[in-house]
């Protein structure tokens, strides 16, 4: 049995009773705590690179605390990956796919092997809560598996067409396209850049990933794991860099055959609309975010309206594009509801996200602190803040889950993809109002509703605007997929593709038709 089975975390429980767990992830931090200021390099061609210059990772957490030191990639390295990818891309592409698979699936096992060290790390590289680092950590190695289980639940994507005679024979063939580039966010360093690889990977492209600049750390490990597993050189790069430089030589280069992006709305379309600009046509997987409403109705259970409610909203410190912002409640119930969310809220312990005890971390950097602090003076100036608004603690970024009320309707932040512990509540007497205002937003990516009326159930189902709906769920209202259990894709401005992560469309994406006849 590995640790991950052991030990199963993930974001629907986010408990775990078992006290081994905390051990084994006190002793990661501690013996990682012990060995801070390393640096750490590029791997490109199967090799080892080390630029010019490097960059200090901060933890959020603190701010005095340089965990590593990485590479200051430059458009050379950028482009070397892309060379090595192509060149690498052939045999890739003519190992049969069951060994692609066996391969993958051992790095799913590194990870799983590898569970608390890498979550003591993206606890202090994020800002993570234990349990919802190792989550990330298991959610990494299940999305692996899971586009694993897709190759072989398909038999490799060939099926057998119509015969027009005994002596024709005619497939369908799904071939991978070529260099994959895989650009993740910090908010979810591994399963978001671990699915999408390995879902390339799987289909037989090679593989140059770009982690976020605020996580190079999540990513470094995750390089270890498919180089440990035994992906062959040039097959799966990992590149650095402390500004746009590497990105934009990523996005630009004509070797590209298809990108994954994930991050904010304005970058992705930015990169939709120049990748589409080349010779032909080239798939871009990108998801954008989201501006996630729930509404309670007054036939909700409340108590399970709040916890839900509060989960969505606080957890990660609101950074998930899946997060619950908006927040419509019956008129009826607005203000029992109310007092059971503020109440759940004022108990979130905020500190070092490594203590057992503290469930909020600080936000990511700098510029989010900044980020929170404009948007809770604006909203205090043109609203009401029922709780929080404030920073809790300078050592790090830490800031207190808010939540903000009679906010005018034509306020800009009620369209606004803010990504911080910040939700906005509005009162609502009209269903059919409140779902012209739940869809009047750019996005579409998860939704939430509590009701115990199945005719009201299904007009929610029906009605809302997004690819990945929960009703009367109390450990998140709008957040908590898991792969093979929930599909995670967006609509509108949150997803480019309307297929989703984790289901059964997804690993498609990253290959392209052959139609082939053979005639005796």
């Amino acid at each position: 049995m590995t640790q991950e089975q052991k030990f199963k975390v993930t974001y629907s429980t986010l408990a775990s009773p078992d006290p081994e767990l905390h051990r084994l992830y006190d002793e990661a931090v501690a013996d990682f705590r012990a060995n801070l200021g390393k640096t750490y390099p590029m791997f490109i061609n199967g090799e080892e690179r080390f630029a010019a210059e490097t960059f200090a990772k901060v933890s959020p957490t603190d701010k005095n605390m340089v965990m590593g030191y990485f590479q200051k990639g430059t458009a050379k390295d950028a482009n070397d990956a892309v060379a090595a990818a192509k060149a690498a891309f052939p045999g890739w592409r003519d190992t049969p796919w069951q060994e692609r698979v066996a391969i993958l699936r051992r790095a799913a096992d590194l990870l799983s092997a590898r569970l608390f060290k890498m979550g003591a790390i993206m606890s202090l590289e994020v800002g993570k809560n234990r349990l919802e680092a190792l989550g990330d950590v298991e959610e990494t190695a299940d999305l692996i598996r899971y586009n694993c289980d897709a190759m072989e639940t398909n038999d490799g994507f060939t099926r057998t067409l119509k015969s027009e005679s005994d002596k024709h024979h005619n497939r369908s063939v799904l071939k991978p396209y070529g260099v994959w580039v895989v650009i993740s966010p910090f908010n979810f360093p591994g399963a978001l850049a671990g699915g999408p690889s390995s879902a390339a990977l799987v289909a037989g492209n090679t593989v140059v990933f770009k982690p976020a600049s605020d996580t190079p750390f999540t990513g470094w490990l995750l390089a270890e794991a498919f180089r440990d597993a035994g992906v062959p050189a040039g097959v799966f790069n990992f590149v650095t860099g402390g500004g746009r430089s590497v990105g934009q030589t990523l996005v630009d280069h004509p070797d590209v055959a298809g990108i994954t992006f994930t991050g904010s709305y304005d970058v992705g379309m930015d990169i939709i609309r120049s990748f589409s600009s080349g010779k032909y046509p080239r798939p871009c997987v990108a998801e954008m975010g989201g501006k996630n409403p729930t509404i309670v109705s007054n036939k909700a259970d409340l108590d399970k309206a709040a916890l839900g409610a509060m989960r969505s909203a606080f957890g990660l410190q609101g950074q998930k594009c899946s997060a619950l912002s908006r927040l419509y409640v019956h008129k009826d119930v607005k203000d029992d509801f109310m007092k059971k969310f503020v109440e759940l809220t004022s108990k979130i312990n905020v500190g070092d996200p490594t203590d057992k005890d503290n469930w909020m971390g600080p936000v990511i950097n700098k510029s989010a602190y900044e980020d929170y602090m404009g948007f809770v003076d604006d909203l205090r100036q043109h609203g009401d803040i029922v709780f929080g608004g404030k920073e809790v603690n300078d050592k790090g970024y830490y800031v207190a889950p808010t939540i903000a009320d009679n906010v005018p309707e034509d306020h800009r932040l009620w369209k606004q993809e803010m990504f911080l512990p910040i939700v906005m509540v509005e009162a609502f007497d009209d269903f059919d109002e409140v779902m012209k205002k739940a869809n009047d937003v750019e996005y579409g990516l998860t939704a939430g509703f509590f009701s115990e009326d199945e005719d009201e159930i299904q007009w929610f189902l029906d009605n809302i605007e997004a690819g990945v709906l929960y009703v009367n769920r109390a450990s998140g209202a709008t957040t908590g997929a898991w792969p093979g259990y929930q599909s995670f894709g967006g609509w509108k401005g949150s997803g480019s593709t309307g297929k989703a992560a984790g289901s059964f469309y997804y690993v498609q994406q990253y290959m392209k038709e052959q139609s082939q006849t053979v005639i005796d």
